[in-house]
């Protein structure tokens, strides 16, 4: 085999792997997100389905405290912008400005799962449960506790990602598509939470 054979075999051997543009890593986000959607884009149908079938359903506004979820909205809301600003820093290599961002992030998430641990306690308190409730509408109590917990699940994993990229950047290791990554996460977490709190709670 000829030098410039033998160097064209090699090149081959480390071109990385591209998919539209795009790294394997993020291409297999890509994927996460969309079945993760589909998840509870399912979640979503079903909640609606039993809704209509159940003909009543407890009025929103005598359940929840509107203004509450309307403030945990707007919390992982500017959250969502928090992190948008740690991708734009990670592509020019502002180091302080990541963790700042990221860091203001997570905090945006841990106040959003301090408020909605508050929320259930006190649906808890009225007699609320995942199997029954003062109205008899037994499906309203599943549905609540089961779509908004796994929703929160995902916000506690997104906190935790946010955390080890904060700790990778302090240390000097993370990296812009890292950084990127767990911003399409993040957001993607924010995406979902409105569809809930539209669906949920005013509808």
């Amino acid at each position: 085999m000829s030098s410039e054979a033998a160097a064209h075999v090699r090149e081959i051997e480390v071109e990385p792997f591209s998919f539209l543009g795009m790294s394997w890593k993020k291409v297999m986000m890509w994927v996460f997100i969309i079945t993760d959607g589909l998840l509870f884009a399912g979640f979503l149908a079903s909640y609606g389905y039993a809704r209509i079938a159940a003909g009543a359903w407890p009025d929103q506004q005598e359940v929840f405290h509107l203004w509450f979820i309307s403030l945990m909205t707007f919390v992982l809301i500017s959250s969502s912008a928090t992190m948008a600003t740690a991708v734009a820093a990670a592509r020019i290599g502002d180091k302080k400005t990541i963790g700042k961002m990221v860091l203001a992030t997570a905090i945006g998430g841990a106040f959003f799962l301090g408020m909605q641990a508050f929320e259930w306690t006190t649906l808890f308190r009225e007699g609320v449960t995942i199997t029954a409730n003062p109205w008899n509408i037994p499906a309203f109590g599943n549905y609540f506790f089961v779509i908004t917990g796994f929703h929160g699940t995902h916000v506690l994993i997104g906190v935790i990602i946010l955390v080890t990229v904060l700790v990778r950047t302090n240390r000097g290791l993370a990296t812009p598509e890292g950084v990127e990554m767990a911003g399409l996460y993040w957001h993607f977490v924010d995406l979902v939470w409105v569809f809930i709190f539209t669906l949920f709670y005013l509808v």
